[in-house]
């Protein structure tokens, strides 16, 4: 893999690390760092000797989600960018047949937490959270995360977090099943290579393909959820509401809703 200024990687035997790098954006997603972070992932998930992978963010936060202050070309839509630049970043760490470990600090929000939930483990600070801010600026949650949540909290639960843009600590995620353990502040990363040294110690074809065989009869597909959620993203992002969400948002005010 060519070096990049976005996401680092460290790959020490059977463990890469992952590092999203941008933390004074918070590592929210322009499209260097999506570029960046697909090739990281394709190199590791090609790598014969790698067998987990941990994706940890620099900084004091995980990853705040899409960058919103970016400027993306005139004749580019919503749902392409969702199908044609997040989703194989997503879908490739679902399918991947390594273990995913998600080291989380900070927020994870947004696609961030779309990020950290398609893991297949996750371990997150204390003093962390994660956070859908879709429904303050008029959208859906996209990245698959109505499929990512409706699994684990069942359609009511997922329905109020998501719809009331709830923020998440890390307690509650923990009771709630979408984290695995809570670390110290300051430790996601030590504790994810401790989760990921007591995964060594296990057959290597057994873990590999319980991954797999918990993939397999889970009964919604994950990339069919993010095209879909894509194509109502695009008509939501087109509406009155999303922009004027869009500028209470950044305005750091109550939004104006007009329901068109």
């Amino acid at each position: 893999m060519t070096e990049s200024s976005t996401v680092t990687l460290d790959v020490s035997g059977a463990v890469a690390t992952v590092t999203l790098n941008r933390p004074d954006a918070l590592n929210a997603l322009n499209l260097a760092l999506r570029v960046d972070l697909f090739n990281a992932l394709t190199y590791v998930n090609d790598h014969k000797d790698v067998r987990f992978v941990i994706i940890s963010g620099a900084g004091r936060g995980f990853c705040a989600g899409a960058d919103l202050s970016e400027v993306h070309p005139a004749d580019q839509t919503v749902e392409q960018r969702l199908n044609e630049q997040y989703k194989p970043i997503l879908v490739g760490v679902e399918e991947s047949s390594k273990i995913w470990i998600a080291a989380v600090q900070g927020t994870a929000a947004g696609i961030g937490a779309s990020l950290a939930l398609c893991c297949d483990l996750v371990v997150m600070e204390e003093s962390a959270c994660l956070y859908q801010a879709f429904s303050a600026v008029g959208l859906i949650p996209d990245g698959g995360l109505s499929v990512l949540m409706q699994r684990q909290l069942g359609k009511k639960k997922a329905l109020e977090v998501l719809a009331l843009g709830q923020r998440l600590n890390a307690e509650t995620c923990l009771a709630l099943g979408l984290i695995n353990r809570i670390a110290d502040t300051g430790e996601a990363l030590a504790s994810a290579n401790d989760f990921a040294r007591e995964l060594l110690g296990r057959a290597p074809l057994s873990v590999r393909y319980t991954k797999e065989i918990l993939r397999q009869v889970e009964q919604k597909d994950l990339g069919d959820a993010i095209s879909l959620e894509a194509r109502m993203q695009l008509q939501l992002s087109q509406s009155e509401d999303h922009r004027e969400g869009r500028r209470a948002f950044m305005e750091k005010r109550p939004a104006e809703w007009k329901g068109r």
